[in-house]
């Protein structure tokens, strides 16, 4: 059976990629844009399975109209993907709290309120796959990015917890978590604080690392994603790229070793039993 997918962030990146596969293979889908324009070619391209709706994802409001809209023009959701999301670079102490605030509306508050205005739908079917699209800097953390890290490891947070809230109701979870790939995550989306002098050895590195990084093909991940949804029981998490899993691996054998080497303390920590 064909799958009714609402995406949010559909203009470009991988939004735009996996709305265009889900649609080539027959689905239907509502995707979301702050311009309208950005989605008239495939407007065109699919006139009876694609449905454009004007969508900015801090608004609460909104989200939950587009939902009720999407489910109303279609009959049902089956796919929901909470794509919507920037980076902002900026030292810990560069980010002002304006910026701070933006980041988490955005990707952290943006994704909660689609994912609460799905979840009524999605229970009443008793069925549903909600995408949270999070990245390796969901799981782990670089210099640089701490916004960008905190908003993606709250979504990781509440989607764990959401998993194991509605597997009862027939509705999965899976957090994508992408590695470095050729979108303009850190280039026109991105968001920028003002740099201090303190950092300038900071940015210069992180400039200099950036020229010769291997990034992915956003277009390749469109098949991973299908594979996801059509997963009779998809993964809780998934990263996309092939250089992830031996950060992850790395980073977690580090934690374990520190966790370990401090044990006698945390036992202590606990008091006589």
């Amino acid at each position: 059976m064909s799958k009714v997918w609402f995406i949010t962030g559909t203009s470009k990146g991988f939004g735009r990629e996996w709305a265009q596969a889900a649609l080539e293979r027959g689905d239907r889908v509502a995707g979301t844009a702050r311009d309208l324009a950005t989605l008239d070619e495939l407007g065109k391209q699919y006139p009876d399975t694609f449905l454009a709706l004007h969508l900015d994802v801090t608004d609460r409001d909104g989200d939950f109209a587009a939902v009720r809209r999407a489910a109303e023009h279609f009959g049902r959701l089956d796919v929901v993907v909470n794509n919507a999301g920037y980076g902002h670079f900026g030292a810990v102490e560069e980010l002002t709290e304006a910026e701070v605030r933006a980041q988490m509306e955005t990707n952290l508050f943006g994704a909660l309120w689609v994912t609460q205005a799905a979840l009524p739908i999605l229970r009443e079917q008793n069925s549903g796959h909600i995408l949270q699209v999070s990245s390796i800097g969901g799981v782990s953390a670089f210099a640089g990015i701490g916004a960008y890290h905190a908003s993606k490891w709250a979504l990781e947070g509440f989607s764990q917890s959401l998993a194991l809230e509605v597997a009862r109701f027939g509705i999965h979870v899976t957090l994508i978590e992408p590695g470095g790939f050729s979108t303009d995550w850190a280039g026109p989306s991105a968001m920028r604080s003002a740099e201090l002098p303190a950092y300038a050895e900071l940015w210069a590195a992180d400039r200099e690392r950036r020229k010769n990084l291997k990034r992915g093909d956003p277009s390749a991940t469109s098949t991973a994603i299908l594979k996801v949804v059509d997963a009779e029981e998809p993964p809780l998490r998934v990263f996309l790229g092939r250089s992830p899993l031996a950060t992850i691996e790395a980073d977690y054998a580090s934690r374990l070793a520190t966790w370990r080497e401090w044990q006698d303390v945390a036992e202590a920590a606990q008091g006589e039993d």
